[in-house]
């Protein structure tokens, strides 16, 4: 069985599109065509139904996509203890953030590669899920932030941290995250939303899908910052995760509260966008996943579960205190 079949066989199964995988892997679309049938002759069976909407793994093609995915996180890991350990860990490492996240995450990840990878240079870019997932999808990523493991743009995600969405209103609403409101409240009042068809607006229309009412929605934007500009105007409510408002809250100029009834939690997770991501990818993952825990035990990433350390799971209370996942105290904390 050929490596490369194995690195095709992944990355058509994550991407769901043969098209999509040349691009990423660079090949002509022939080429990766002709890796997934080698694979299918030799095994004997379909490991893919060919629709209109592009490749979906048959259940033989899911259980070898797992295994392949093993088994090349293996070889890679492999190599790099074989390599000479005076190796230098150096390079350009593009970064794609959620835009909710940027403001909170991107410098302290900065300050950390250039601290302890000083021979590595870091592109940022933030943008909506859908945004983010296109440049994964384009090969313009090494690393991505994105909804839950199953948005990953090859599936080679660890899940950082659990959260749920809060309403932002002007400072007057007087809003406080130890007292949640219901998606009813949030619909009493003009809003301003992500466009459809990023996934943050999809989580909302979850909310939304349980109300009775149908909200007024006073304009749809793809920038968080306009959203809370018109909030700071008072021209509109909106919902955010959390890690959105943090800033603005702690200032003063907003008020945020969890939306409950129901409630509605986001998965964020750090995705290596690249089969084989290299050693120094793997070294600002490394740095990534570090920052993002010290930002939730310092508090500064509000009202969120850690998921990256299933035994020291931490959630930050209404009264900045600390409590464990399973804690009496659930009517604030953020997930």
């Amino acid at each position: 069985m050929d490596l490369r079949h194995l690195v095709a066989l992944v990355t058509v199964g994550d991407l769901g599109s043969v098209t999509a995988a040349a691009r990423a892997l660079h090949l002509v679309q022939p080429a990766v065509t002709r890796q997934i049938r080698a694979l299918e002759d030799d095994l004997g069976v379909r490991l893919f139904e060919r629709t209109r909407n592009g490749m979906s793994p048959t259940t033989a093609g899911e259980i070898l996509i797992e295994r392949a995915r093993r088994a090349l996180a293996e070889i890679e890991r492999g190599e790099a203890l074989v390599r000479q350990r005076s190796e230098e860990v150096a390079g350009v490492v593009t970064v794609g953030l959620l835009d909710s996240l940027a403001a909170t995450v991107a410098l302290p990840l900065e300050q950390a590669v250039r601290r302890n990878l000083p021979n590595v240079s870091l592109r940022i870019l933030a943008g909506y899920s859908g945004d983010v997932r296109a440049w994964a999808e384009s090969g313009d990523l090494d690393l991505s932030t994105l909804y839950a493991i199953g948005d990953s743009a090859l599936g080679l995600a660890t899940p950082l941290v659990r959260e749920s969405l809060w309403a932002v209103a002007p400072a007057a609403a007087g809003l406080s995250r130890k007292r949640p409101v219901s998606w009813s409240e949030v619909c009493r009042h003009p809003l301003t939303l992500p466009v459809p068809g990023h996934g943050l607006r999809s989580l909302i229309d979850l909310g939304l899908a349980e109300v009775d009412q149908s909200p007024t929605i006073a304009f749809e934007t793809n920038s968080m910052t306009v959203q809370k500009q018109a909030v700071l105007d008072g021209r509109a409510w909106t919902v955010l995760p959390a890690v959105g408002a943090a800033a603005d809250v702690a200032d003063g100029a907003l008020s945020a509260a969890p939306v409950r009834d129901p409630e509605i939690i986001r998965t964020v997770a750090l995705s290596l966008t690249r089969v084989r991501p290299g050693i120094t990818v793997e070294a600002v993952a490394g740095q990534f996943i570090a920052v993002v825990r010290r930002l939730v035990r310092s508090r500064r990433w509000p009202a969120t579960l850690l998921v990256t350390e299933e035994p020291d799971l931490v959630e930050v209370g209404d009264d900045g205190g600390q409590r464990g996942a399973d804690g009496a105290d659930g009517g604030g904390g953020g997930q």
